[in-house]
């Protein structure tokens, strides 16, 4: 079990070796050790120890308001990571990572756009939500200036290519003349402006509001908060 645990992104190998060497997974409600073959539909639960044991990475959503840089800024710009400090924190009990401590963002958030921003020292957990072959969803909130219509719409759900390439299946539902909620599978280099671009559309106002399970929620701007065990065991899938 320990190979599918990694290839499914719970953890390492090695990690998945001492989780069930040491009593710390459950498949259906029964607890299970090295060489058990789980089946598809299963249900598995890591025990408390065992979720601690992997929670000792600093992994932390950050509400990112414009003018923030989510990546390696410019000159003169201010990366997301110089904003995880104890002043920005929201809750009194989450642990403050000490000064230059490196914690990578989990994909980008352009400077002009704000929303939920991922940061994580797990390469597991970042593969699961980024990897090529992840299937994550990121849902956002975009305010639009131009003509929006159902030939529009249609092209940004299905019928772009950037670079290239073809889009993923977009679901693009239209909220108030100059609003729509975006979601999409996958997260190339700016690519809702670019699909605004191509239908004749100018994206003034970019807001990404969910990645996954993790909700951006009433996070204040400016504020991070830890990842919870919960919300992070819930990207990775059983196949």
């Amino acid at each position: 079990m320990n190979k599918l645990l990694a290839q499914s992104g719970i953890c390492s190998r090695r990690e998945a070796e001492d989780l069930l060497g040491s009593g710390q997974i459950r498949v259906d409600g029964v607890i299970v050790g090295v060489g058990y073959k789980i089946e598809k539909g299963q249900n598995l639960e890591i025990l408390a120890d065992g979720k601690q044991s992997l929670d000792n990475k600093f992994n932390i959503i950050y509400h990112k308001p414009v003018g923030i840089v989510s990546g390696q800024p410019e000159k003169g710009q201010v990366p997301a990571i110089r904003m995880i400090n104890r002043m920005n924190r929201w809750l009194d009990d989450d642990e403050v990572p000490i000064r230059d401590t490196r914690i990578p963002p989990v994909g980008r958030l352009d400077k002009d756009s704000r929303g939920l921003l991922i940061l994580s020292q797990d390469g597991v957990f970042a593969k699961a939500i980024i990897g090529p072959e992840s299937m994550v969803e990121k849902e956002y909130l975009v305010k639009a200036k131009g003509y929006i219509n159902a030939v529009k719409l249609k092209l940004l759900r299905h019928g772009l290519e950037l670079d290239g390439r073809k889009l993923r299946p977009a679901i693009v539902e239209q909220l108030s003349p100059n609003t729509l909620n975006f979601t999409l599978q996958e997260g190339r280099n700016r690519q809702i402006r670019r699909m605004c671009d191509e239908v004749g559309l100018e994206v003034i106002d970019l807001f990404r509001i969910r990645i996954g399970n993790i909700s951006i929620g009433d996070l204040p701007q400016g504020k991070w908060r830890t990842i919870r065990p919960e919300e992070k065991l819930g990207f990775y899938k059983i196949k």
